[in-house]
């Protein structure tokens, strides 16, 4: 039975690995994210505005909720971003994030 349970450990250790990866990657995505929009807000502080919309991200499974944070902020901004726009965005944002990730772990 040892042969059962070492592939089952390793099999809970790959899930564990790929859910913190998963985390990583979305988290330095949002942050890429806001760092782009800080620019076009007119944000002073890039970093702070990149931080509040990876904490934005954390109220519930999905993008949904960064979505709702960052079109709320265009909108207060008055700034010509569309919503297409920033999804496409996010979108590219991902695959560069995860290029980033991968990178640091080597």
């Amino acid at each position: 039975m040892t042969t059962f349970n070492d592939r089952e450990k390793a099999f809970e250790s790959k899930f564990a690995h790929d859910a913190e990866l998963q985390f990583k990657v979305a988290a330095r995505r949002n942050k890429l994210l806001g760092l782009w929009l800080a620019g076009p807000l007119g944000e002073a502080d890039a970093e702070a505005y990149a931080r509040s919309v990876v904490v934005a991200d954390l109220q519930e499974a999905g993008d949904e909720d960064v979505m709702r944070k960052v079109m709320a902020d265009i909108a207060a901004k008055g700034a010509a971003i569309t919503e297409a726009e920033v999804r496409a965005k996010l979108a590219a944002l991902e695959a560069e994030a995860k290029l980033q990730i991968m990178s640091e772990i080597g």
